[in-house]
């Protein structure tokens, strides 16, 4: 059995560190410890800082928002790298800036340890279900090490490459990923109008050539938003907003990109924020 800290006990970090249950030690903490409380019911041991969660740890798996929650969680005095040890491997899964990653790996090193960008695609039923997918960017020798745990938590576990080359895969997914969402909504929008039943349109279009797994499981909630976001418009907007300053380094053009951004803004401003990225079609319907 291994000891696995976990850090970072939200939507998704909540789903995997309660799956890692079954099999392991795991040892958590998190910004808001009330967000814990089902998983300590279930056994997770609480540690009050990601420090002491790395030092008790075999292997050390973070999942935060953002840049900013990266470097809270790592570079404090209380951080996880002030916990690693020699030999260890420290797996990050959020969905953060390529560089900011690559700083983080580049100080775990320092310390003897590795550290590895393994963000994943899918939602928290597929975190719950063990069905993500998941791109690893950092050393091989320590994604061997970390594999098995990984295959645990997805269903598709690929090695890209070095660090942060997990990030960039992940960025250029959730490029496509809201690009296909805007334009399968502006479809929607326009069938609409023209007199074409709305449910009838999203059944079609999903089931026609452009229908790919992720049109055909978000198609019903363009035109039913549940309440609970899949993956909300605030996340999505920062990824966007991460991969246009990755496309920017690599001379890229990021033109569908640019167009989600400014959408992603309207829909910020109309106040779904918190809703899923389905939402798209209730922005355009309120769009002049």
């Amino acid at each position: 059995m291994t000891k696995i800290g976990f850090v970072g006990l939200g939507a998704m970090g909540s789903r995997i560190a309660g799956r890692l249950l079954d099999k392991h030690e795991v040892y958590g903490t998190n910004r808001t410890p009330a967000k814990a409380a089902k998983l300590i019911e279930q056994g997770m041991a609480w540690r009050d800082t990601p420090r002491e969660v790395a030092a008790e740890a075999d292997l050390v798996v973070s999942m935060v928002a953002d840049d900013t929650a990266l470097r809270a969680i790592t570079e404090s005095p209380d951080g996880i790298l002030a916990g690693l040890k020699p030999g260890q491997v420290y797996v990050d899964m959020s969905t953060v800036s390529p560089r900011i990653s690559r700083d983080v790996a580049e100080r775990a090193s320092t310390l003897g340890a590795s550290m590895l960008d393994a963000p994943v695609s899918g939602s928290v039923t597929a975190a719950e279900e063990g069905s993500l997918a998941i791109m690893v960017g950092g050393p091989e020798d320590a994604f061997r090490s970390a594999e098995p745990l990984l295959h645990e938590l997805g269903q598709n576990v690929t090695y890209v490459g070095g660090n942060g080359q997990g990030l960039i895969l992940k960025l250029a997914i959730n490029v496509s990923l809201a690009a296909q969402m805007q334009a399968f909504s502006e479809g929607v929008l326009m069938a609409e109008r023209s007199g074409i039943d709305p449910e009838l349109a999203t059944k079609v279009m999903a089931g026609s050539a452009i229908g790919s797994p992720m049109l055909k499981a978000r198609a019903p909630l363009t035109l039913h938003l549940p309440e609970q976001a899949w993956f909300d418009v605030l996340m999505m907007h920062k990824d966007i907003r991460l991969a246009r300053e990755t496309a920017r380094t690599l001379g890229v053009p990021m033109t569908s990109a640019e167009a989600a951004d400014e959408l992603l803004t309207r829909a910020e401003e109309l106040g779904y924020g918190h809703r899923d990225i389905a939402a798209f079609l209730e922005v355009l319907q309120q769009m002049k």
